[in-house]
């Protein structure tokens, strides 16, 4: 598998690239979880996009989130790898590489997400530590984990 990634900032997004990953995160967040949400958040704008490519197709995203903007530490949100890309080791290739750019863009420091329940071995195998309870979130059961800096 030829893997290459881009990071790029809301402004430097190409309109294919961003129809690409609204696409994706589309096909994932609503129509696969079936979960009715507005994704679009107006925090796109403000953060970095991490876009990971199999040949020309986006195969994973996610969005990398500064200080104060979701939380008071840096995040990262919006995991995703397409449906035809699972089971391939490329959440694990997204995480890795998102973990990277966040201390490569907004320091080195503390990293939070909102997980969902059914990940948190995953996100735990990455060294990030449930924090908080479990809450509901348009119907699916997440929890807030941070990995220390």
């Amino acid at each position: 598998m030829n893997l290459t990634h881009r990071v790029k900032a809301f402004q430097e997004l190409t309109v294919d690239e961003l129809y690409a990953l609204l696409k994706l995160r589309s096909e994932v967040f609503v129509v696969e979880q079936n979960c009715v949400f507005l994704d679009q958040d107006d925090k796109d704008q403000k953060c970095r996009h991490l876009l990971l490519y199999s040949g020309d197709e986006l195969v994973g995203y996610s969005r990398l989130v500064p200080a104060g903007l979701s939380y008071s530490e840096m995040a990262i949100g919006r995991v995703i790898t397409s449906l035809s890309a699972r089971g391939k080791g490329l959440g694990k290739v997204v995480m890795e590489l998102s973990i990277d750019y966040c201390q490569k863009l907004f320091g080195v420091g503390d990293i939070r997400l909102g997980a969902q329940t059914y990940a948190k071995g995953f996100y735990a195998s990455l060294g990030f530590l449930a924090d908080g309870e479990v809450y509901d979130e348009d119907g699916i059961e997440h929890i807030e984990m941070l990995r220390k800096g």
